[in-house]
């Protein structure tokens, strides 16, 4: 979702049948061309990567790019292509200027199952899910006039950021679409920022620090939160770029950040102390990496919707599973900032798009369990409104061990899109994990299932 935080390395396995054409000989680099649709947006060559490198086709497939309605695209068709396309949408890129398209982590594995693939850049940054959506759609019907041939099986895919695209996708374009793979998607639309909300709340309320939220934030607002943050994290024993050593106060906010970001589940003082050892995004990576995340720095806007899409005013926050709040919690909840909303997440394509869990195909969805930055309660909220609403069955989910954000393996990525393949052409529903059950996700050996490697940074009892 956003570059630089710490990935587990993923290896493409080429599985292309021998005896394929050579590729063609790669295109050069040219430099980044102005949008047509975007005043002060550039469109990165999409014929190269970030880096410089020339982007060139796997043996024996073709290579279409270019750039349409101010956002460049990729598309590659296998040779022995069986008429099936994935839409791979990417996740957050800040809120530089400059747009750029790349490749799915499973490019290689989708062409060996005969599967085209196809991405887009979107024209805008930023937190612009709509625009995501509408360019990640229009990669149908342009696959149809770049190769001239119509795809028969489309699937929706996308990490992170691109999850909540591809979930909104499906729901949108009901039609189009023939299954989903969303993997560490913010499958709770709006509740992503009010999850950042309620760890930055909280953690002024343990430490004693009173703060604001200001609905237009002032231009100095970014250094008066950052002196604020610094004396929060001092009081809760976390400095930014170096382990935490938590203090009584510190403790009670790790308790509460663990239920408010999925449940107790195994490994999480691991995944909380991997966090907190981070530091947070710029213009603000001074600081530990959830006080860069406050909601408050954008007015609760995230730089997109109408007004602010945050709010807590009916939000229990508990420390523990006691059936009655403790007496701790509730002088916790007697003190903590409450913010009220102004706007909510949008019906359309504008502002934050609503997630309503009414997906009409079968998907299959992945995450993290020690995931705190797109947190697994984004999985157990899409899970719960589908089931909600009549859809569970159209929905898998499998819970992954790892502490980082979208690191999943080889292994795990393909065998999810395997089965869920498998799930549309013969209709028989894969296996997954009960993530809306408390026991279940608080078991030792929870994740063990779909894990396909050591977990990685995450300190739990071992899988069997």
């Amino acid at each position: 979702m956003v570059p630089g935080l710490a990935r587990a390395a993923v290896v493409l396995a080429l599985l292309i049948p021998t005896g394929a054409a050579p590729a063609a000989t790669a295109p050069a680099c040219t430099a980044p061309t102005p949008s047509p649709v975007r005043p002060g947006y550039l469109i990165a060559d999409p014929d190269c990567d970030r880096d410089g490198t020339p982007f060139t086709a796997l043996p024996g497939a073709t290579v279409h790019t270019g750039i349409r309605d101010g956002a460049a695209y990729r598309i590659e068709v296998p040779g022995h292509w069986t008429g099936g396309l994935v839409i791979f949408a990417h996740g957050y890129r800040g809120t530089g200027t400059t747009v750029w398209v790349d490749d799915p982590e499973l490019r290689a594995h989708y062409l060996a199952r005969g599967f085209a693939w196809a991405a887009s850049s979107y024209a805008t940054n930023g937190y612009d899910v709509g625009q995501g959506v509408r360019d990640s759609y229009a990669l149908i019907a342009q696959f149809r006039r770049v190769t001239g041939r119509a795809a028969g099986t489309v699937v929706m895919s996308g990490a992170s950021m691109g999850g909540h695209v591809a979930a909104v996708a499906i729901e949108r374009y009901p039609r189009a679409f023939a299954a989903a793979m969303p993997y560490c998607g913010a499958l709770g639309d709006t509740e992503l920022f009010d999850y950042y909300l309620d760890v930055n709340v909280v953690a002024a309320a343990l430490a004693g620090v009173r703060i604001d939220f200001p609905l237009g934030p002032a231009a100095d607002y970014p250094d008066r939160w950052r002196a604020q943050a610094t004396r929060v994290g001092a009081a809760l024993g976390v400095q930014p770029g170096g382990p935490p050593s938590l203090t009584p106060a510190g403790r009670i906010w790790s308790d509460v950040v663990e239920r408010r970001s999925g449940g107790v589940r195994p490994g999480f003082a691991s995944a909380f102390s991997y966090w907190n050892s981070i530091r947070s995004l710029s213009p603000l990576d001074d600081l530990p990496f959830f006080f860069g995340l406050y909601p408050g720095l954008s007015g609760g806007t995230v730089g997109i919707a109408d007004g602010n899409v945050t709010g807590n005013v009916s939000t229990l926050y508990r420390s523990t599973d006691l059936f009655f709040p403790t007496v701790t919690e509730w002088r916790l909840n007697a003190v903590v900032l409450r913010v009220r909303p102004t706007a909510a997440a949008s019906p359309g394509l504008t502002g934050i798009p609503r997630i309503d869990g009414t997906p009409a195909v079968p998907v299959l969805a992945l995450h993290d369990i020690g995931d705190l930055f797109v947190p697994f309660a984004m999985l157990r909220t899409y899970v719960a409104e589908a089931s909600l609403r009549g859809h569970g069955a159209h929905v898998v989910a499998r819970a992954i061990r790892s502490v980082g954000h979208c690191d999943f393996t080889q292994a795990e990525l393909r065998e999810a899109f395997d089965d869920l393949i498998t799930w549309t052409r013969t209709g028989r529903r894969p296996g997954g994990d009960d993530v809306l059950d408390r026991r279940t996700v608080a078991d030792p050996l929870f994740g063990c299932r779909y894990t396909r490697a050591t977990p990685r940074g995450l300190v739990a009892p071992p899988c069997p």
